[in-house]
């Protein structure tokens, strides 16, 4: 499993964010200077995080964007599964999944369950306040 440009690009926007938010919104422009990423790029990924209720948009000439939570609120695995969806090795692990005719029998899907739950719990165990620079 690996964690596309868009999932990058996301936990990077949001640490702009985090260590930018104040008063002022802060703009799509100011973030894809800092962070070398295409404003048109970000603005599509800043939509999914937007829908995700992970940020709140102000409009205007003077808009921009604002974290919805406090960084210390928002962990890793909201903003990947945001972005990336469910990160689960495969199909077996998750919730619902269709039954498979070699459950129970598969030796892969004990595996498959404990990469998953150790997934999780790192990307849910980390918060964006954790990625922000010490002195921030």
């Amino acid at each position: 499993m690996m964690i596309s440009t868009r999932g990058r690009y996301a936990l990077r926007i949001m640490v702009d964010l985090a260590l930018h938010d104040g008063e002022e919104p802060v703009s799509v422009r100011a973030i894809a200077g800092r962070q070398d990423i295409s404003g048109k790029y970000m603005e599509q990924i800043i939509g999914v995080l937007s829908r995700a209720g992970l940020l709140r948009s102000v409009r205007g000439a003077q808009g921009g964007y604002h974290l919805a939570h406090r960084p210390e609120e928002i962990t890793v695995g909201m903003i990947l599964r945001a972005t990336e969806g469910d990160l689960a090795p495969a199909e077996c692990v998750l919730d619902g999944a269709q039954h498979c005719d070699r459950r129970g029998a598969c030796p892969s899907q004990k595996v498959f369950a404990k990469v998953y739950s150790a997934i999780n719990g790192v990307i849910d165990g980390v918060t964006l306040k954790e990625l922000m620079p010490d002195d921030a």
